[in-house]
């Protein structure tokens, strides 16, 4: 039995469910479609959602289904949160409206547009905070940030999400080469 699907999902107030298709939940935070596969049924009991599969075949996406469900549940209620720093000398990011400006060390600088439904704050220069109800466009938007100037591996300057533990390589020592 899956460990994730049978666990039940509780429902907060102010969150409302369709279930049909796919499983709609509108909350205070916004509106989300999760798809709902054949095999897998989600029925409402008394203020909890429970996921169940027909049979053994359909144990990978009762599990996945739980879990989409539940990050949907838990996005129009509270939403989900995202934070990055920026690391480096002259590195920094401004941000007017949903249009994200990064100068990242490049002879230019980069011009981000943020997607609907995100909402992104910047703290100092170097702290980004992402928010929205999408758990999986929030995590997409801090990747692709990220990826704008990945941390680099001598020096650990870049974009990092924040508590990221990273590994410093040591660099090169001595003068090198035998010399003639």
């Amino acid at each position: 039995m899956s460990r994730v699907g049978k666990k039940p999902i509780a429902l907060p107030g102010g969150v409302k469910l369709q279930i049909g298709e796919e499983l709609q939940v509108e909350g205070p935070k916004g509106k989300l479609l999760v798809p709902i596969p054949k095999g897998i049924t989600i029925e409402n009991k008394n203020g909890t959602v429970e996921v169940t599969r027909e049979s053994d075949k359909y144990a990978a996406l009762h599990g996945l289904t739980r879990a989409l469900a539940s990050n949907a549940i838990v996005g129009v209620s509270s939403g989900w949160t995202r934070e990055l720093d920026i690391v480096g000398i002259g590195y920094r990011c401004d941000v007017k409206g949903n249009l994200a400006t990064f100068t990242l060390g490049y002879s230019h600088s980069i011009e981000f547009l943020l997607p609907q439904g995100v909402d992104m704050t910047v703290d100092k220069q170097t702290h980004i905070v992402l928010k929205s109800h999408d758990r999986q466009l929030v995590g997409q938007v801090a990747a692709k940030m990220r990826a704008l100037r990945p941390p680099d591996p001598y020096k650990n300057k870049g974009v990092r999400y924040t508590g990221e533990v990273l590994r410093k390589k040591v660099g090169k020592s001595g003068a090198g080469g035998k010399g003639k």
